[in-house]
């Protein structure tokens, strides 16, 4: 197993931030790891996401909300190829710490018998996640002014 798992605080309320990062329609607009997201946001849904680590053409995949949890948690489970393959298990998580600051936590788990020959892709990926947490940061921010 591998994980790779960043973390930001942010000047915002939790309300706001689960706004942004619940509302698919803009992820293209703020996003610059996630380019793309749609489907419906309940648990046991699929839905569609398109991600562009740095130094990649980015990969389209269709994972399985397992949780959310308003203005605390969204987590899916997506698939390359098949099960147990290369798996990965991604949340997106919010701690308050008050009303006007949160700790966004993004973390994703990867799991299966091809994970170790990824390596380099996975530095990727984990710069691509503060690249997105820094946008949301900015984001959640400016919406606080």
């Amino acid at each position: 197993m591998k994980e790779i798992c960043t973390k930001i605080l942010i000047n915002a309320s939790p309300a706001i931030v689960w706004d942004i990062i619940t509302d698919f329609e803009n992820y293209g607009k703020w996003n610059p790891f996630i380019r793309e997201i749609s489907g419906v946001i309940e648990e046991g849904s699929t839905i569609h996401v398109f991600i562009k680590p740095p130094n990649s053409n980015g990969m389209k995949f269709k994972p399985k909300i397992l949780k959310i949890e308003p203005e605390k948690e969204i987590r899916w489970l997506g698939k390359l190829w098949i099960s147990k393959i290369f798996d990965g298990e991604h949340s997106l998580t919010i701690k308050k710490i008050d009303n006007s600051k949160i700790l966004f936590t993004q973390k994703e788990q990867f799991t299966g018998l091809i994970v170790p020959f990824f390596t380099n892709m996975l530095k990727d990926t984990k710069s691509g996640f503060q690249m997105m947490n820094q946008k949301l940061k900015e984001t959640a921010e400016n919406k606080m002014e």
